[in-house]
């Protein structure tokens, strides 16, 4: 009898050994904190590593603009922004022909241009700032006292309240963004007397600041904090974020990328181009001493 019972409790036990073995042979697929390793490594594989660069080319007037968005583009992706401060001209022939991937214009594209096979995706807003040297008592002008000053009709400061003395006009050369703008505006289109047509926005400051009885025109976001001129009111309105935002102040124009139509954009064009039309680039862009426009009815 205890040979039996002794089989028995032998048998019993190395069933039991055996369904231990064989009860899970599948392995857990969960990490640590809960996740699917195999769903963790699919979202990993997925994420796309930007490379290469992007170049962009032309308005002066968006240097500060495009150097804070193109900092911080790289800081997030380790891409680098190259910008070309050639003027919206030649930025808008550059994108055209190929040369840059993002053309850059302080101004619309003309009819022409969009018909050539360019889109333009306005950026920023900027107003226009009209200048003259510190030692002018005059600190307001309307839209028409500028025309007749640009186009040589009144010729001395004392027609408006200042010291006499001849007026020296500054502005920009053929091509760039903000002599159309300013142009267009004030209605002055290929009427301009010119004592000086310079190239740069610095240059135009810094040429206003150095001589007696001129005036110019610049970028807003290029006269902030500038010492020297005198930014004046244009029909009693000073040139702001809010003035320009809201259209209260008469000369201003839109920051375009210019881009071609029926060609796509390198991938880290792209990215770069959708994080500066981006609500996350609005505060950079303020900081530029611009107006952003994402989020809107202006980016429309």
């Amino acid at each position: 009898m205890k040979k039996f019972t002794c089989l028995g409790l032998s048998m019993v036990l190395a069933l039991g050994l055996l369904a231990g073995c064989g009860s899970d042979t599948s392995t857990d697929s969960s990490t640590a904190d809960g996740s699917n390793a195999s769903t963790s490594q699919t979202e990993e594989s997925s994420t796309t590593t930007l490379s290469g660069s992007v170049s962009t080319d032309g308005s002066t007037s968006m240097e500060e603009v495009i150097g804070v968005l193109g900092e911080q583009f790289q800081a997030d992706t380790g891409v680098s922004v190259t910008y070309n401060p050639t003027g919206s001209g030649a930025g808008i022939e550059a994108v055209s022909n190929g040369s840059c991937d993002i053309g850059l214009a302080s101004r619309a594209l003309n009819d022409e241009e969009l018909a050539s096979g360019l889109t333009e995706t306005v950026v920023a807003l900027d107003g226009i700032a009209v200048i003259v040297n510190a030692e002018n008592s005059v600190t307001d002008l309307t839209l028409e006292q500028i025309a007749q000053i640009y186009t040589g009709e009144v010729t001395d400061w004392s027609e408006f309240g200042s010291d006499a003395g001849a007026i020296a006009n500054i502005g920009r050369e053929s091509g760039s963004g903000t002599r159309d703008g300013f142009e267009s505006i004030t209605g002055t289109e290929d009427t301009c007397v010119l004592a000086q047509e310079l190239s740069s926005t610095g240059a135009v400051i810094e040429a206003v600041r150095t001589t007696p009885g001129a005036i110019g025109y610049a970028s807003l976001s290029a006269v902030e904090g500038q010492d020297g001129i005198t930014v004046l009111t244009v029909g009693g309105v000073a040139p702001s974020e809010e003035t320009v935002l809201d259209g209260t102040y008469a000369i201003q124009r839109p920051f375009v990328f210019a881009t071609r139509t029926d060609e796509a954009l390198s991938e880290a064009a792209q990215a770069f181009f959708d994080f500066a039309t981006s609500e996350d680039a609005n505060a950079l862009i303020e900081g530029a001493g611009a107006v952003p426009v994402a989020g809107t009815d202006a980016a429309a």
